[in-house]
């Protein structure tokens, strides 16, 4: 059974891989790769002899060198995907040249699993063995090509688009998988090369999704865990006795990364790639996983190696990955590149330069109303958006989840393999179909794929490496049918509340009700109506900085609504107390704010007050009741509302209202505008001006400037 599981899960390999990105592989890649295995290969080389010693099997030297020199030199590119992914690594640059070399390493070692096979079973005539065990499997990959794949492209033809496939189709294609390997184990390699092959010859598109959605559960969950543990019971410990034993094996691990980390800086230092970005590619570079155990096991299962060397070789593949996170922490740093930038927020973005937007989308729900809210913000020939789309996918212990990261650049015209794939392909293309109608936009889409406990680290790197103003998230419910707001995904919580606290820049949050592109819209509704309800405070300024840069859109209507206390007179307490000081300081602070709202609303009325398209309202209310019942009385024509998260108990205006709240990063307005009891289909848009050390002498001197 595990047999049958490690053969099934080369076969979803194959499936999942696009054959046509081998292709895309640059020189860069396969140089590192290359290079980056010869020291190691040599080390493995120079250890086979200490293995043959007591092996007592010199005939089959060649075999031992290519089965211990092709363990220590490859790289595992699925193993290698989920380390990245947990550095966060995956987009960079970094990143996409370890997997592009890895993939290399994954090819390289199946050639040489071939090689060594076929040298343990033919000694005698290894020349002619090779020859023929290659002619062999060159003409069952050709076989592959020109027979098997326009056959299952003919069983596409005959299943109706949108319908599943049918159980005969499935049973002959998973059949396929084990004829597959018969054939290849028969010719001379192995059953899992036959797997590969056979996966890879089928096309990507509802088919492979197909068989991953119904195979990838069972094989990894079950039969694969078998295969490990098969292995496990085979490797026994025991048996390396005495200190020089286990030297050897600690020299071994330590020159075998010194040696892949030698070798990947000679070839990074020809590319222009640092000394420190090599050496941590070297050390990514030594990562073991699923092929490397299958070499081991075949060369137990061949006589290659010994029990002892088994278990040594077994330790090792442990060893050499275990390494790595703790080695990457100490060699690799990227936030020591990292500058310091000044305009994190939409009041400090200057009105004639590019407005850059970091779009966080987790569902293809999210992506027309997100389309209509950057549609809404103003692109022009002064002042272009530049938006990062940002697709945020969980990355979880299924191999489909990580199928993004070498196929992410594939062909627009060719289907996506996965469900994955599938919603992000869809979501780059609403954007880049946006991209195309409007002007003054660009878009750079980009995928991660981390834990939701650790996902907003992501996103807050990518909004420091891009030095985006603004981070738009999407809310984590949505609006049914009857018009209840419902939960999408809890987890989706999580990860706003951990942008909200530890983003550098502005956030919004935006609650989806529906808002459309402006060419969407029909010739009697070429227009928005966008409401801003303004209590004080800096994150309501930023709000209103945000509606201040779609009044360059035409079309939109804005009403600003400003709370005030009907009773001002602040009421001061004369007699001497132990916090007279502290009270003094408070209320300094609030004043200071309140001369902030009033020079920036004064502001925003001088610079629109001949402009027909701005309705500037003030009520006076004295509680949160009086405050709700202003919002209630509002007319129903809105299409967006744009609060600021507000400044929780301390406005005597929302006083009361927080004790309801649902979600509080909403603030109570927000959590008011987003629950299910206000009746309104207008979307609301949540914004948390970033209030980072330096912004209050900052903000001061903003307010002189022209906001966006």
């Amino acid at each position: 059974m595990a047999n049958v599981g490690i053969v099934y899960f080369m076969f979803l390999v194959g499936v999942g891989m696009d054959a046509t990105s081998l292709r895309r592989i640059g020189s860069k890649a396969v140089a590192i790769a290359v290079v980056g295995m010869i020291l190691p290969f040599t080390i493995g080389a120079l250890f086979s002899v200490y293995l043959i010693k007591f092996d007592e099997q010199s005939e089959r030297s060649a075999a031992s060198i290519l089965f211990i020199g092709s363990i220590l030199s490859v790289a595992a590119f699925p193993v290698l995907a989920r380390i990245l992914a947990e550095l966060k690594l995956i987009n960079s640059d970094l990143g996409k040249i370890a997997l592009s070399s890895a993939l290399v390493n994954d090819l390289i070692s199946c050639v040489l699993l071939v090689l060594s096979i076929n040298l343990v079973e033919h000694n005698s005539e290894a020349s002619l063995s090779l020859l023929s065990t290659f002619l062999a499997s060159g003409g069952f990959v050709v076989f592959n090509i020109f027979v098997v794949r326009p056959g299952i492209l003919w069983m596409i033809r005959k299943t109706p688009e949108g319908e599943a496939f049918s159980d005969l189709f499935m049973c002959i294609i998973l059949s396929g998988v084990m004829i597959s390997g018969f054939i290849t184990d028969f010719i001379g390699t192995h059953a899992v090369f036959g797997a590969f092959v056979f996966g890879l010859t089928i096309p990507n598109g509802p088919i492979g999704l197909s068989i991953v959605e119904r195979l990838e559960d069972f094989i990894t969950l079950l039969l694969l865990p078998l295969f490990f543990a098969s292995n496990g019971l085979k490797t026994d410990l025991g048996l390396l006795k005495g200190l020089y034993t286990w030297s050897i094996l600690i020299i071994l691990v330590i020159l075998a990364c010194i040696g892949k980390i030698i070798g990947t800086i000679a070839a990074a230092f020809y590319y222009q790639i640092s000394v420190r970005d090599g050496a941590a590619l070297g050390l990514l570079m030594n990562t073991k996983g699923v092929i490397e155990v299958i070499v081991i096991s075949v060369g137990k299962d061949q006589k290659v190696l010994t029990s002892e060397s088994f278990a040594s070789l077994m330790l090792l593949t442990v060893l050499m990955t275990a390494v790595i996170v703790p080695g990457m922490s100490f060699i690799y740093k990227p936030s020591r590149g990292i500058i310091p930038y000044k305009r994190r927020t939409i009041q400090m973005s200057y009105r004639e330069t590019e407005f850059r937007v970091l779009v966080c989308i987790h569902t293809p729900r999210n992506v027309p109303t997100m389309i209509g809210l950057l549609d809404a913000t103003s692109p022009s020939k002064n002042s272009p958006i530049c938006i990062y789309l940002l697709h945020l996918t969980e990355l979880s212990g299924h191999a489909s989840a990580l199928l993004i990261l070498h196929n992410h650049t594939k062909k627009p015209d060719q289907p996506a393999c996965n469900k994955t794939l599938a919603q992000t392909e869809h979501i780059v293309n609403a954007f880049q179909n946006y991209e195309q109608e409007a002007s003054y936009v660009s878009v750079q889409p980009s995928t991660v794929i981390s834990p939701y406990s650790t996902m907003h680290e992501d996103v807050c790197n990518l909004a420091q490496e891009k030095r985006v103003a603004f981070i738009i998230l999407p809310f984590h419910k949505h609006q049914t049918v009857d018009g209840e707001m419902e939960s999408t995904n809890i987890s989706f919580r999580t990860v706003n509340l951990n942008v909200l606290c530890k983003a550098p820049c502005s956030v919004g949050i935006l609650v989806d009700r529906g808002l459309s592109v402006f060419t969407h819209l029909a010739p009697d509704q070429k227009s928005h109506n966008v409401a801003v309800l303004f209590f004080g405070g800096p994150h309501d300024r930023e709000a209103l900085s945000y509606a201040w840069r779609m009044l360059e859109r035409p079309g939109i209507n804005l009403t600003v609504m400003r709370f005030v206390h009907a009773e001002e007179v602040m009421h001061h307490h004369s007699d001497p107390n132990p916090h007279e000081s502290k009270l003094l300081t408070v209320e300094t602070d609030m004043e200071t704010e309140k001369k902030l709202d009033e020079r920036f609303i004064n502001w925003f009325r001088t610079e629109h007050e001949d402009n027909d398209s701005v309705v500037y309202v003030e009520k006076m209310v004295n509680n949160g009741e009086q405050t709700v019942s202003a919002i209630r009385s509002m007319d129903d024509i809105h299409d967006l509302f744009i609060i600021g998260r507000g400044q929780g108990n301390k406005s005597p205006l929302t006083a009361g209202l927080t004790d309801w709240s649902e979600c509080h990063e909403l603030g109570a307005i927000g959590d008011l505008l987003a629950s299910s009891d206000f009746a309104a289909t207008a979307s609301v848009l949540i914004v948390q001006q970033y209030l980072g050390e330096g912004m209050e002498e900052d903000g001061l001197e903003t307010d002189q400037e022209e906001p966006c």
